[in-house]
């Protein structure tokens, strides 16, 4: 389970975010292009933008589902 206050400083602010934990995968990358973004460093992913429709909140639940060490949040 995501945890809010370990949150990277790259989430845009909102419900959705990426915390400490993450990996640096990319499944939420490659799942939700729209929300989720690497940093330039390559460290980890970060929500570089919020959903605003249907299609992308449920790309970005689908992310967060599919992260292998739950590191996404979404606190809607």
């Amino acid at each position: 389970m995501a945890d809010k206050n370990i949150k990277v400083p790259e989430n845009i602010p909102g419900p959705y975010y990426v915390d400490e934990e993450c990996i640096a995968c990319e499944v939420c990358v490659d799942t939700s292009p729209s929300n989720f973004k690497m940093t330039d460093d390559g460290t980890h992913a970060y929500v570089h933008k919020q959903p605003e429709n249907d299609e992308e909140k449920a790309a970005s639940d689908e992310a967060m589902a599919s992260c292998p060490v739950d590191a996404i949040g979404d606190d809607g």
